[in-house]
This record gives C-alpha cells, structure tokens and sequence, in this order.
C-alpha cells in the first residue's frame, strides 16, 4: 500500500507541487489579511472617533480597538470616553474662558466599558457598511447642568463636505448595566439618577428619533420599571434637551420599605417631554394599602399629572386624584430631594425626599380614613367628611407617621358612633337636651345624627384640635384637646349645652325639684351647661362632668348667696 501511494505521488507530480503552492498561497494571505488587519485596524479606531468627535463637536477617547474577519467583519472596543463640549459661556473656541484657564469637564459625557459589532463583508464603495446590533456593557451617560451647553459651533467643528470614504449605518443598539444622570447647577440639591438594567434602540440614526425598550431598576421602592417610547434626536448642544416620549409600567413595588406603611403598588402611565422636563400622566393601584402600626388594609387607587425636573427630580403634582376605599380627595404639591444636612427650616436631616401637599376631601367617608387607624377594621365614627389640610413630610429615620405634619380643618356631617352604647347615650343627650325626657328613656340611639367640625394640627404622631365643636338636636358640646394617633390616647376638656334647662331634662316630679336648679346652670341663653372632659382611649373613651367648675366664673349665675356673717 505504501508502495503504491509512493508510485502515484511519482507519477503526479504536478499535483503535488500545486497543492503546496495553494497551500502557500492561503498561508500568505492569512500573513496578509493579519498584517492588513493589523494595519487597518488603526484606521478603523481613526475613522470612529473622527466621526464621533464630528457628531459630538467633543473630544473622543478609544482606549482598545480589535477587528477580524472570522464569519464577517467583527469588531470590539474598550473604554470609550465621549466628553462634553468645553465650548459653553464664557469660553472661546479652545474651551478656556476669559481668564485663559482650561474649562475642562470633570467627567465624561458618555463612557462605555465594552463594545462590539458585527458587519458583512460586502461593501460598495460610496454606501454605508450595515451593522445590524451593536452591544455595549457599561454604559454611563452624564449629562451637565444646562449651562454648560451654550454650544455655538465654529467652522473648525462642523462636519466636513461630501460623504466620507467609510460609513457606519446601525440598525440596533442592545445595553446591559447602564446608568444615566441628570446634573443639577441649584445648590443643595441631588442629581437624578436611574439605573437600567437592560435597553435597546432601534432604528438607530444621528438625525432622527430612535424606538426604544428599557428595563429599569427602581431603588426605592424596589421594583422594575418596564418602559418603551422614543428618544431623540439627541440634541448635540445640549443632551439634556433630547426629546423622549413613551409609556411604563411598574409591577410589585412593596411600600414597607418606608417606614410606617405597607402594601404592594403597582403604577402604569406615559411621559413626554425633554430629559430635563418630562411631563407624566399616570395611575397607581394599592390594594393593600395600610399603616404598620395598625394593619387594616384598604385599597388605594390614584390618578396623577405630573411635571418632572430632570435636573434634580423634584417633582411637582398637578394634582393627584386619589380614592381610598369609597373616599375620593385630591392632592397637589410638589415633592423635593435634598442632600443630607439641608431642610427647608435648617435642622439636620439624612437626606432624601421632602413631601408638601395640599389636600381636598369632599364628600369622604370618615370611616375609610379612620379604618387606618384601627387594629380591629372598626371605626369610632362614620360619616360625610369634608377636609382641607396642608401636609408635610420631612425626610428622616423615623415613620412616616412620626414625621407626617398636617394642618388644616375638617367638618363631618351625618356623624354616628359604630359603638351601640355611645350611640344610645348620643340619642338620650339630643332628646333630653330638646327637654323630651320621657322619650329618651326608651328611645335608642341610632337615628341621631351629628356634627363635628374643628381645626386641627398634627405632628410627633398626635393630633391637637383646637375648637372641635359637636352637634346633635338639641345639644352642643365645645372641647379642645389632644388624640394620639399610635395609642389612641383622649385628652379632652370642654363645655356641653343643652336647649332645654336641668329640670326640662329631667322632668317628671324630679324635674320639678330641680326648678331652683336651672338658674344655677343657664349660662348665654343655652338651658343648661356644663363642664366635661374626655379622656381614656380611643377603644374605651371616658366622659365626665368637672362638678368642681360648676358656676364658676359667672356671679350672675350662681345662684342665691349665703347670708352675709356679721362682724
């Protein structure tokens, strides 16, 4: 056999020397296409930041830049660095200012970790080489304070004439680990930051706004936001003027990492406008919504128009349109970021977010309000609730209803007490007060209706009502006093008048022995009035009567005076 094999070498030995020839042959153009590559690889590194600084009207860096041509023409870079405009106010064409120093930003505008594309080999002179996806890992874009992009470009800057010999057409951009932040010249205040997890752009042009799909993680409360829209085209002069538009939706976002409340949120909606100034329409759905403290859950939904400062992420609400259980209220007012250290009064804070609202309830259920309030799921009281209130929330370690200040009035119409017992004794006050005692001996308590109305302040958790006022037929009660929130703590001291005097009250043959009485009790044309107090908790309220105060201050009230002791 081996014979053999020798014999046909022998007799074919033309075949033999073309084999090795074609041999050779790929062996030097592997050794070329290298050394091409290797050379041409420089001039691919050249023709991508020319046309990026072209673009950019930007200093551009390119750390690494590798090609090759295995199953088409592959590229890959490392840490590119696109860096802002030194041409803003104040500086000349060489980026310094009027005092000659350098006007250099402190970081890139746009620095990627890693790229790579991949491209067809076939080429016609004077198109554009296609690229179908562009990958890039690392991507942070840092967008300055709008000042710093009065950029006027000079003729040295504008792109040159004519098509350039090569061109780059991308059709998609796919990102993972990417971060934008939106700098801010106020003093005091943070810069907007978010997190990408996962983008890509389609239909990629310079010129023209780009279709996008973005997946964003959201810190606090965590969750992911899943949006699509559009942006650009991307305003060279200025990146924070970009045009964006599109939707979202953010699923399982857990309130409790805010101290003081629960629940899972979940909030769809739409946004248009600038990177700067984004208007955004939407609506959240809470339907487990609760304070820790208590855990009686209801279910809140809203619907809000926003305005979005890009430069620090305050926002501005205009307004909000909420519903809690079967309460419908209103709320507008803005919600501010501030660094740690700075709040609007000057005390010390550890930073975050600063909550200031004006809130509207008309035609509320007092019960769905106080629900959140109760261990049990039963209200003190239920009724038609009108409020307005100023609410504040500082940033800081402790809940939120620690930190919640409000301020405001209320009026609660059509009022009842859940409990059968205090409504029973409501019902024998109001007839007893309109001087028909023989009815409230038997008569219950559930058809009266009260009134209660007061101004009212709350901060550290409690609740001061300064001139809470409670009707019912025939009957007035004047307090002020104090509730805690977490406790249920009541502290009340006040007055009860009646239309009718103490012996109409009464009436009967007792009523009639009390007739010296009525003088000693009739104060300001009311029949009788009294001196009270409330207090206990909100679970077991005590009332009584100040029998020690009884007349005092009013002479003419007193009733007939002991004889006068002589001396």
């Amino acid at each position: 056999m081996t014979a053999k094999r020798a014999g046909f070498w022998r007799r074919h030995r033309a075949l033999k020397w073309a084999l090795g020839v074609v041999v050779l042959a790929l062996i030097a153009l592997g050794v070329g296409v290298s050394v091409a590559l290797h050379h041409a690889e420089p001039l691919l590194r050249a023709a991508i930041v020319h046309r990026l600084e072209q673009h950019f009207h930007a200093r551009v860096e390119l750390d690494s830049f590798h090609v090759s041509l295995v199953n088409g023409l592959r590229a890959e870079g490392k840490g590119l660095r696109i860096w802002p405009s030194t041409q803003g106010e104040g500086t000349n064409a060489l980026g310094t200012n009027a005092a000659s120093e350098p006007a250099e930003p402190t970081r890139p505008l746009i620095q990627i970790a890693e790229f790579r594309f991949h491209a067809s080999l076939r080429y016609k002179l004077g198109e554009p080489v296609k690229i179908s996806v562009v990958e890039l890992k690392g991507l942070d874009i840092d967008v300055p304070p709008k000042k710093h992009f009065a950029h006027r470009p000079s003729p040295a800057n504008t792109e040159e004439h004519g098509k350039p010999l090569l061109r780059f057409e991308i059709e998609n951009i796919i990102c993972t680990g990417a971060n934008l932040t939106l700098e801010t010249d106020k003093p005091g205040k943070l810069p907007l930051e978010f997190a990408i997890a996962h983008i890509k752009l389609n239909h990629v042009r310079p010129d023209r706004p780009m279709q996008f799909n973005a997946e964003l993680t959201n810190p606090k409360p965590a969750g992911t936001i899943f949006s699509t829209g559009t942006i650009g085209p991307w305003s060279v002069d200025d990146p924070g003027e970009t045009p964006v538009a599109g939707s979202y939706r953010f699923e399982h976002a857990d309130l409790g990492v805010f101290k003081g409340i629960a629940g899972i949120l979940q909030s769809t909606g739409k946004y248009v406008g600038v990177l700067r100034d984004l208007v955004v329409d939407g609506q959240t759905d809470t339907p487990d919504f609760r304070l820790t403290s208590f855990g009686t859950a209801l279910p809140l939904h809203t619907e809000f128009h926003a305005h979005v400062d890009g430069t620090n992420g305050d926002t501005r609400l205009e307004p909000v349109n909420a519903t809690l259980g079967q309460s419908h209220f209103t709320a507008e007012g803005e919600v501010v970021r501030v660094p740690p250290g700075s709040t609007r009064d000057g005390t010390a804070t550890p930073g975050g977010h600063v909550i200031a609202l004006k809130v509207n309830v008309t035609g509320g259920r007092m019960e769905d309000f106080l629900r959140l309030a109760s261990k049990s799921g039963t209200p003190l009281l239920t009724g038609t609730l009108a409020l307005n209130a100023t609410v504040d929330i500082q940033p800081g370690s402790a809940t939120v209803l620690e930190r919640l200040k409000l301020n405001g009035r209320f009026k609660l119409d059509d009022a009842q007490f859940t409990s059968e017992k205090i409504q029973n004794e409501v019902g024998q006050l109001s007839l007893r007060g309109q001087g028909r005692p023989g009815e409230a001996r038997h008569a219950q308590g559930a058809d009266v209706h009260s009134a209660i109305e007061s101004d009212f302040t709350m901060a550290d958790a409690v609740i001061t009502l300064p001139d809470l006022k409670y009707t019912v037929p025939g009957a007035e009660i004047d307090m002020k006093g104090t509730y805690g929130v977490n406790g249920g703590l009541l502290n009340f001291r006040g007055t009860a008048k009646t239309e009718a005097t103490v012996s109409a009250m009464v009436g009967g043959w007792k009523g009639a022995l009390l007739k010296p009485a009525d003088r000693l009790f009739e104060k300001d044309g009311a029949g009788m009035e009294l001196p009270i107090h409330v207090e206990g908790t909100r679970e077991q309220p005590k009332f009584g009567v100040d029998l020690g105060k009884i007349g005092h201050g009013h002479p003419q009230n007193a009733g007939p005076q002991p004889p006068e002791q002589p001396q």
